[in-house]
């Protein structure tokens, strides 16, 4: 974390050492829920290792994966945290998990106290904006192919610890199609 951090170029590195000798250590087994729909989101994990995964249960009971977050990458349910509403997502351990956690009130107060904070937390959210408007833009523009492609580029060897139906799920294709690309390609 402590690097991540770094890579930003904002923070000084008191501001830095702050904030990780705040975060704790979590684990979570493959199958395990960071948080649940229902439950306000009151802190931030940073993935040191494995998968999580984001989804919500549609009215007939359809689950949507609308995100996955890999090592090295923050993951919360950003708007409950926010408005610290329930959330309507389920975030989830694809693998065993190894999280640092970050409560609410330490990012607050790392805002509160250091304008390099703040400048922190809105480079965080406006990464986050442009992550969710690339992903618009690829379901919109891509077809299924290029959508797979740039997730294998990215994270080639996370992308073999998914179950098919949720990467196809997160494609927003069916598995039976997901295995067909897969067979294409290789």
């Amino acid at each position: 974390m402590q690097n991540y951090l770094q890579s930003f170029n904002i923070l000084l590195p008191s501001e830095i050492d702050a904030f990780v000798v705040n975060a704790t250590p979590r684990k979570l087994k493959k199958g395990e829920f960071f948080i649940t729909e229902h439950h306000i989101c009151r802190e931030i994990a940073f993935i040191k290792s494995g998968i999580l995964r984001s989804y919500y249960t549609s009215a007939n009971a359809e689950e949507y994966t609308y995100c996955l977050t890999f090592p090295n990458q923050f993951m919360t349910a950003y708007s409950s945290l926010i408005t610290g509403n329930p959330t309507v997502e389920n975030i989830q351990a694809m693998s065993d998990v190894d999280l640092m956690i970050i409560k609410k009130e330490v990012v607050d107060d790392l805002a509160d106290s250091s304008i390099n904070g703040l400048k922190l937390l809105k480079t965080i959210a406006e990464q986050q904006y442009l992550h969710l408007e690339k992903r618009i833009f690829m379901y919109q523009k891509d077809a299924a192919k290029e959508r797979y492609l740039e997730l294998f580029k990215s994270y080639p060897d996370y992308i073999k610890q998914i179950p098919v139906k949720y990467l196809a799920s997160f494609l927003a294709i069916t598995p039976r199609h997901l295995s067909r690309l897969r067979r294409e390609i290789i």
